[in-house]
């Protein structure tokens, strides 16, 4: 098994409850960003954590292509290599090594969403549904057969992280159902549609800077695909006062017709931001250097004034 994060843990728990052996597990080195972890996806008990109650060794190389990564997996001579939010593309050499494959669970419905951040696209772009897929691993990005796909609803002001939650598990158990089915004999698959291909590259951090001058429906997207990371932010312009960076949680589509990035607080307690067109209210922010609060709380300390508005950075630069 080779994963990182809340996305692949259910599929190791799986296959660690399953009828046949896990002789080990590849995961991504720890990294020191507040807290070990992999990488930027969520983590919940830790691959590591659950491999070990089972005694599954545990491997965490820089780069699994070099000769170091070749070599630990080739000592193990699995059959089959199971894929989920592993981080790192896998070579030719390494997809060779397996007596009978590899597979990967996406979570997408491939074609559309090849890449690194397939949930948190798929929110910002506003499809309906989404899913997940199992493939049979190729040298291209996501781009192998299709084994099995299920399909599910995206609900309303579901965040990337809540949506990850959900697909998680399924994917979990569409994978023990692609073996199950391998075990009975050659499992060939459809290929992909390369017409219908569309790319979800890995999020950076300026994927959460708000563009207010973008429809309400639009900004309440981005603000939920970009939960739980990057986090979508902007700037509070105040007159005299250098910008302050807000990284903006949960908003819903309100009533409200005005300049865009203009702010609007009706009662004191609820902060409202005009888009183009439509409103957002925002429910949980966070100011640079404080905890994630309510609109009620920031108000008190950020009383708004006429000339008070969200921006980029340079909002009024020359």
């Amino acid at each position: 098994m080779m994963g990182t994060g809340t996305f692949a843990e259910p599929t190791l728990e799986h296959l660690l409850q399953g009828p046949d052996p896990v002789v080990g597990v590849f995961t991504q080195p720890d990294r020191e960003t507040g807290v070990k972890r992999g990488s930027t996806r969520q983590v919940g008990r830790g691959m590591k954590e659950i491999a070990a109650e089972k005694n599954v060794p545990v491997f965490q190389p820089e780069s699994i292509n070099s000769p170091e990564g070749v070599a630990l997996l080739k000592d193990l001579n699995p059959d089959l290599l199971v894929v989920a939010a592993y981080g790192q593309i896998l070579s030719k050499e390494v997809l060779g090594l397996p007596s009978i494959g590899a597979i990967n669970v996406h979570a997408s419905l491939l074609p559309k969403y090849r890449g690194a951040a397939p949930i948190a696209w798929a929110i910002y772009h506003g499809e309906a549904e989404t899913g997940v897929t199992i493939i049979r691993m190729s040298v291209g990005l996501d781009a192998g057969n299709m084994l099995a796909q299920k399909s599910v609803l995206i609900q309303p002001m579901e965040t990337a992280g809540e949506l990850e939650a959900r697909l998680a598990p399924i994917g979990a158990q569409m994978a023990l159902d692609v073996i199950a089915q391998m075990k009975q004999g050659p499992v060939v698959g459809t290929p992909q549609d390369k017409a219908l291909v569309t790319k979800a590259p890995k999020l950076k951090k300026e994927d959460g800077l708000i563009d207010w001058n973008r429809p309400a429906e639009a900004v309440a997207r981005q603000i939920q695909a970009m939960q739980p990371w990057p986090t979508a932010y902007t700037f509070l312009h105040r007159e005299g006062k250098e910008p302050m960076r807000v990284m903006i949680a949960r908003c819903v589509l309100t009533e409200g017709h005005g300049e865009p990035s203009t702010l609007f607080s009706p009662d004191g307690k609820k902060l409202v931001v005009h888009c183009s067109p439509g409103a957002l209210e925002i429910l949980e922010l966070q100011p640079a250097g404080k905890k994630k609060m309510n609109p009620s709380d920031f108000l008190r300390g950020h009383p708004i004034q006429k000339t008070d508005r969200f921006g980029c950075q340079d909002l009024f630069a020359a």
